[in-house]
Formats: C-alpha cells, sequence, structure tokens
C-alpha cells in the first residue's frame, strides 16, 4: 500500500481561524506550536494568568512530530545515565533521571485535571530480545539499572510473553515508566486548554527570525516580545543562525486495521504496554485506544542540506520493512490488513543530547532535540522553559540538560555522509547479529558514531 496521512489526524480538531490582527507587542512569543511550545504556554498561563502568550505556527498545530509519533510518553532517554554522569556528576544524572520517571506522570496528571482526552494510559514499556546478543544487551541493562533508580529489570521468556506473545521473544527488559497516548489528541487538547486559558495560537503564519525580543515573520510584520522560545525540534535549521543545530532525520509509521478482541487475546498488551525490541535500527509500537497496532522505526535516509519536505514522509521501502518487522515480532499478524502508512521528521542534536537553553541577557529560549523520546521530555522542557522565563528558582531550572550545549553538526557531505552511514550500521549490525548470534563487531563504531 502507499502512503497515507497519519492515523492519528482522523481524530484532530479543525485548525481554528484566527482573523484578528495579530498583536505587534506581548510578553512571551513562541515559535512553534507542537509539545514543547504547548507546554510551556500551558505552565506559564497556569503561573501567571495575566501573560500575554502568542504561539505562531507555519502550519497548523501538531503538524510536526507532535501529531505523528509513536505515542510512548517515556521516561527513556537518548543518552545513557553513565554518559550523563561522566558529563554532570552523578548526583545531576539521577536528578535527571527522576525528573523523567516524575514527568510520565505529570502528562497523566494534567490530561486527567484538564480533560485533554489523550487516551493516558501507564502501561510500562517491554522493551524485547529476539536475538542472543540482543538478550546479552538487555541483561547487561537491567543488572546496573538498580543503580540508577531507573526500575528497569529483566523479564524471562516466560514473563515475556505472557505480556506480549512473541514467539521469538528470549526475554525482555520492562519499564513501568511509560504510558501510552493517542499524539494528536494530546496536542489538539492542550492547544484547546491554552487557548481556553487565553493564549493565542495562530497557525499558517512562517516565521523568518526569532530572539532577542522580536519575531520578524516572513510577509515583514515584526512581533516584539518580552521573552521568545523558539521550539521549532525538526524545523529548526530552517531559522538563520540553527543551520546545523540539530539533524532532522525521519522515522515512519505504518498501523493495522482494528484487531479482534480474539485476536488481541493472542497477542496480549492487556496492559497496554508499549513495546520495542534490543536491536540496533530502533523500532516501536502500541496498543491504539480503537484495537490497532500503530508500530514505528527508523531506517529512512537523511536528505541533504536537512532538507524536510512533505513528499520524504513516504519510503514505501521503508513501511514494507516496518510491515515485515512487525509481523516477524508477532506472526500471528500474518494477513491482518495495513491500512496507514506515513512519516514525520525529528531533531537529533550532534551528541544526541537533548537540552533546553535560556539567555537572560536577550530573553531568548528554546528546547528540542529530543531524538524521538520527546513526548515526556517536552513536558519537562515546557516547565522548565517557563521557570526560566518567569525568573523562578527551581529544582527544574538546575537540572543538567539546562544550558547544555551540543557540538554544531558539520556541514555537508559530512554530515549527509556520517549520518546515513550511522542508519546503514545499525541495518548492518542487526544483520550481524541475527546471523552469528553474538554482540556486532560493528556496534563499536557505531557507539562511537552517535556520541553515546
Amino acid at each position: 500500500m502507499s502512503g497515507t496521512g497519519p492515523l492519528w489526524s482522523e481524530a484532530a480538531a479543525p485548525s481554528t481561524p484566527d482573523d484578528a490582527p495579530l498583536p505587534l507587542t506581548v510578553d512571551v512569543a513562541v515559535v512553534g506550536a507542537g509539545y514543547t511550545g504547548l507546554w510551556t504556554a500551558y505552565y506559564l498561563l497556569r503561573e501567571r494568568p495575566d501573560l500575554t502568550v502568542l504561539l505562531l505556527e507555519a502550519e497548523h498545530v501538531g503538524f510536526g512530530a507532535s501529531g505523528r509519533n509513536g505515542g510512548w510518553v517515556s521516561s527513556l532517554w537518548p543518552v545513557g545515565p553513565e554518559a550523563l554522569a561522566r558529563r554532570s556528576g552523578r548526583a545531576a544524572a539521577l536528578a535527571q533521571l527522576a525528573a523523567l520517571r516524575d514527568t510520565v506522570d505529570e502528562v497523566g496528571r494534567v490530561d486527567e485535571a484538564e480533560g485533554l482526552g489523550s487516551g493516558y494510559v501507564k502501561g510500562g514499556a517491554l522493551v524485547v530480545a529476539r536475538t542472543p546478543a540482543q538478550a546479552s544487551r538487555a541483561r547487561a541493562e537491567a543488572e546496573h539499572a538498580a543503580s540508577w533508580d531507573t526500575g528497569t529489570v529483566w523479564l524471562d521468556a516466560g514473563a515475556t510473553r505472557e505480556r506480549l506473545a512473541a514467539p521469538g521473544a528470549l526475554g525482555a527488559t520492562f519499564t513501568p515508566h511509560c504510558a501510552r497516548i493517542h499524539p494528536r489528541r494530546l496536542v489538539d487538547g492542550l492547544a484547546r486548554t491554552v487557548r481556553l486559558m487565553g493564549a493565542r495560537v495562530v497557525e499558517g503564519v512562517r516565521v523568518a527570525r526569532a530572539g532577542d525580543g522580536v519575531v520578524v515573520l516572513e510577509d515583514g510584520r515584526r512581533v516584539t516580545a518580552g521573552a521568545v522560545v523558539i521550539a521549532t525540534e525538526g524545523w529548526t535549521h530552517a531559522l538563520p543562525g540553527h543551520e546545523r543545530t540539530v539533524a532532522p532525520v525521519y522515522s515512519l509509521m505504518v498501523a493495522t486495521e482494528p484487531l479482534t478482541d480474539e485476536q488481541w487475546h493472542g497477542i496480549g498488551l492487556d496492559g497496554r504496554e508499549v513495546f520495542a525490541d534490543h536491536g540496533h535500527v530502533v523500532i516501536y509500537g502500541q496498543r491504539t485506544d480503537d484495537g490497532r497496532i500503530a508500530f514505528g522505526g527508523r531506517g529512512a535516509p537523511y536528505h541533504w542540506g536537512s532538507a524536510v519536505r512533505p513528499e520524504f514522509d513516504q519510503e514505501e521501502t521503508v513501511f514494507a520493512a516496518l510491515r515485515s518487522t512487525l509481523t516477524s515480532v508477532l506472526p500471528q499478524l500474518e494477513g491482518v490488513r495495513f491500512t496507514h502508512a506515513w512519516g514525520g521528521a525529528l531533531g537529533i542534536a550532534r551528541d544526541w543530547h537533548p537540552s533546553v537553553q535560556w539567555d537572560p541577557a536577550t530573553r531568548t529560549g528554546s528546547a528540542g532535540g529530543y531524538v524521538g523520546d520527546g513526548v515526556a521530555a517536552t513536558n519537562l522542557a515546557g516547565r522548565t522553559l517557563a521557570d526560566l522565563v518567569l525568573g523562578r528558582a527551581s529544582a527544574l531550572v538546575d537540572l543538567p540538560w539546562v544550558g547544555h550545549r551540543s557540538p554544531r553538526w558539520e556541514p555537508e557531505p559530512l554530515r549527509w555522509l556520517g549520518v546515513n552511514a550511522g542508519l546503514r550500521l545499525a541495518h548492518l549490525s542487526d544483520r550481524e547479529e541475527t546471523s552469528t548470534g553474538r554482540p556486532a563487531r560493528l556496534g563499536a563504531l557505531l557507539s562511537r558514531l552517535t556520541a553515546h
């Protein structure tokens, strides 16, 4: 089948026309109306209802990764605890990890309190080991998890299959600190809520430049702001001065038709656990609230010059690979019809380290580089940015990702060669492990390339 729009868009709220004159002066201007921007507006207005907050969105609310992702509200982090500790110290690393775990619950608290309607269910994350090499990595991860208080444990094959009836599973790691949501319902609920709180959310306006107290639109209009927050993630490269801040890398997804109760009885996920495996090529799935499996993964190429275009959402070879991979994990799905296939760009910093930035001199903030782990991290970023904008002393503003400076990505052609080489190495490493049963020798090279 060819590509479609995101499954999640079928439940989307229509864009809200806003014909009122654009305000020329506001307290806070936010560029981007995805999760980061909307969470920032929410926490600003919850603390200071008197603020004038303006969100500017080039397309529509949730157009980017916020409306296309796999729906994992996860405490998982692209940088491992040892790497965090090397950079910031053990105490800071533990604080960051604890904040992420609390954030999973915070999303659920706000979802319930505000009636966001995201379908939040905290069922945990099951990451399956499908080869001996994956099992070796998974056991090692679980063995030292206790020292970092991550809550991750090793499940043997029997316990794994009680949760997910994957015949080839040799075991799995499981963390309770993960929830499932419907991505677009979350972003639409947030947009509705911040509008009710008094924010202006203006869709269909493109920003040419932002920072240092001013936002300039492509049509020449200027908005003066007491603070500016840049929340553009995979589109950050389009802003002057940010061309090499993050690399937009595509992740693609497919979805099955709704499955019957009998089919689900033979598959599991009764607790609405999300699932993945310990392969080098990232995959991720969830049981949706209408009884489908939504399943995604990396593998689409990085495009020269950090290009982001609608046609890049459609890579039929990747869609076919995803359908094949899901069926190999769950042979019970053989013959099940796939109804949706879509994709989108996510942002990756050069050292795979998400960050929150704030310059008190220019009163300009930003957050991003979530590497696909942003559904929870955006909430933490929004709370942190709100504290920074308001000048509030809090534990959040002292977390080690605040002020972290990632190296800039290399210029082309090195960026194109490096990112695509990493994708190729991930595929080759998985093939090597499948054929040998041992951890891939290429894995060490892949780790160096991705700065882990």
